[in-house]
Formats: C-alpha cells, sequence, structure tokens
C-alpha cells in the first residue's frame, strides 16, 4: 500500500507483512517480476485468555492433553492473535499491562498480533460506545489529544517490551463513529474522522509499517459500509485496511458469506484498500456448520488475493458458558471442536 515504486518492492512488502516470496521466476530474470503473496492471518481474538486463567480454566488439546491455550490455536493452523485494549477496566483485565503480558506471550509463539483500541473503560460495539470516565468531561480537543495519546502509550509500551503489532484497530465496531456523542458518526462524521485521525497519525509515530484497521461490524450489509466508509473518506478519515465481523447462524451462514464477499470486493473497488475478517463467531454446539461457515468464508476470502487479508475466530477458547458467551469454538470440556479444523 504505502510503498515507494523501486526494485525493492518485494523485499519491502515482505518486510512490513510477513510474506513468503512466490515462485522465482524461471527465464535467467528476465521475465516478469515476481508478486510476492501476503501471508494469509488466520487467527483468534483471546483476550478474555488471562481473566479465564486467572479464575482456573485450564485447556485441552484435542487429545485431551492440557495445554497452553495459544498453543492449541497455534497447532491447529492459526497464526495470528488480536487483543482489545481498554483504558481503564474494572479488576485491571485488558489494561495495558495485561494486553502487553498477553502479547509477549503470542510473540514468543511466534504469532503475528493485531492490537483493538475500544477506547473505553468496557466494550465498544454497535450499541454503544462510550467514553472512558477520565475523558469524559473533556472538551473535543482534548479529547483528540486523549486518543492520540492513550494510543501512543499503549503501543509504545508493546514496543519496549519487544512487540510491534502488525495491525491496529482505530475503535471497535466502530457502525456509527466512537466515543459518543462526540464521535457519533450520524451526528458528525466530520468528528469521527477527525479521532480517527489522531489515532492513525499516533499508530503511524509509533511505527509507519503497522497497518490500521477500521472495523464495522454486519460484514453482509453492504449499505452500512458504503455509509460509514464513504463518510469518513470524504471527511479526510485515513485507514489502510477495512475490518468486518460477521456471526451468521446455521441456517444463514452461506447466504451472508455470499453478501459478506460481495462487500468485500465493493469496498476494494471503492477505496482501493484490503479488507479482513476481524471477528467471526457460531454457537459452540453447532460445530460442523461453523467448520463449513468457517472453509468458505476462508475460501471466499483468500479469492480476493492480496486484498483478502485474513480471518480471525472472536474468544473461540471461551468454554462451559463463560460470562454467557456461548459462540466460542472450544467444547464444555475445554477442548476445541471441529470447527476450528477449518484454520488448518
Amino acid at each position: 500500500m504505502l510503498l515507494s515504486k523501486n526494485t525493492l518492492v518485494p523485499l519491502i512488502f515482505l518486510a512490513v507483512f510477513g510474506c513468503s516470496k512466490s515462485s522465482p521466476d524461471n527465464n535467467g530474470g528476465g521475465g516478469n517480476p515476481v508478486t510476492p503473496t501476503i501471508q494469509f492471518a488466520k487467527g483468534a481474538d483471546i483476550s478474555w485468555l488471562t481473566e479465564m486463567e486467572g479464575a482456573g480454566r485450564t485447556f485441552y488439546n484435542s487429545s485431551g492433553t492440557a495445554q497452553e491455550c495459544m498453543l492449541i490455536l497455534k497447532n491447529l493452523g492459526m497464526n495470528s492473535i488480536r487483543l482489545r485494549v481498554w483504558v481503564d477496566p474494572a479488576g485491571g483485565w485488558n489494561n495495558t499491562a495485561d494486553v502487553v503480558a498477553k502479547a509477549i506471550r503470542a510473540k514468543n509463539l511466534g504469532m503475528r498480533i493485531m492490537i483493538d483500541f475500544h477506547y473505553s473503560d468496557s466494550w465498544a460495539d454497535p450499541g454503544q460506545q462510550t467514553k472512558p470516565a477520565a475523558w469524559a468531561a473533556q472538551n473535543f480537543a482534548t479529547l483528540q489529544s486523549s486518543v492520540y495519546n492513550h494510543t501512543f502509550n499503549v503501543l509504545t509500551a508493546l514496543k519496549t517490551n519487544g512487540v510491534t503489532p502488525e495491525w491496529v484497530q482505530v475503535g471497535n465496531e466502530t457502525n456509527d463513529g466512537m466515543l459518543w456523542p462526540d464521535g457519533k458518526a450520524s451526528v458528525n462524521m466530520a468528528n469521527f474522522a477527525a479521532l480517527v485521525n489522531k489515532g492513525y497519525d499516533a499508530v503511524k509515530a509509533v511505527d509507519n509499517n503497522i497497518k490500521v484497521i477500521i472495523h464495522i461490524s454486519n460484514g453482509h450489509d453492504n449499505s452500512l459500509f458504503r455509509w460509514i466508509l464513504d463518510g469518513l473518506k470524504s471527511n479526510g478519515g485515513k485507514w489502510d485496511i477495512t475490518g468486518m465481523s460477521l456471526y451468521p447462524d446455521p441456517a444463514n451462514w452461506a447466504t451472508m458469506n455470499a453478501q459478506c464477499l460481495s462487500n468485500m470486493n465493493d469496498m476494494v473497488a471503492r477505496h482501493g484498500k484490503p479488507v479482513m475478517i476481524a471477528e467471526v463467531g457460531m454457537s459452540w454446539d453447532q460445530a460442523a456448520a461453523c467448520n463449513s461457515f468457517l472453509a468458505d468464508l476462508i475460501t471466499k476470502t483468500k479469492s480476493l488475493g492480496n486484498n483478502g487479508l485474513g480471518v480471525f475466530y472472536w474468544e473461540p477458547q471461551s468454554y462451559n458458558n463463560w460470562k454467557s458467551y456461548t459462540k466460542g469454538a472450544f467444547d464444555n470440556s475445554g477442548k476445541p471442536t471441529v470447527a476450528l479444523n477449518a484454520f488448518n
């Protein structure tokens, strides 16, 4: 994407994206230049992991042997880990220190890393984009500075500990902007774009090679993506990758996957940026259907070539009704279901 046009392009792509090279030219160097292939990201958001471990949860591989959770996922074919960041969360889970600890573990396993900034003390999603308590009374200029400083400080803490993420989400499922009411897109799209740009600039200040994701839910909903991303673009918003969520059920996954593929192709055409499925999930007890859904979605995303960057499962390791969440991909005994075989 933001690359110089010179003879080092293949090497730059390799360094920036962690790519593997295509087969070498067999024409004695006289043929067409080889286009490098970006390594497809197969990953999971496992942000609950340390909290689950703290509560005494143990994870088992498919053979029933207790094993570290990220290693289980790696052995199932995953190469990437996604971690959410909250500003000042109750209990400390998903704060900077907790994120750094998990990121170090992922890096030590050779996993690629995505950081997901919620810009909240708790969940940010289409129904809630609540400011952190410490930012609640700030005017808009100060709020922009807070976004920049928080983003910069978390990423600097990671870098100081030897971890530079490959991707960073500026906001989580920002269907209607973030940091409401100031950054609510349906009220003030320009404000949303300004906040996004502060996050973007902070990411690039830490490392210009990190790719910034704008993340929207309902990846099958093309009208939603056209509205929010066209609005962001028209207000000078900056991003590198379009991220999507997709949570179908066994009865409609084929239709939603087809709609999502159409939407992915449209977003690439409209904005000239690659796409990534940043979250997926399906009920843990529908493992066979989930396997079919994932395998098909991975194939469809890969069909975009270097414009289809990867698929991430959301909290697959959540099991036995953890936090009342039932769309993980481990069974009630703490073992992965056949759903995750789609990543291998």
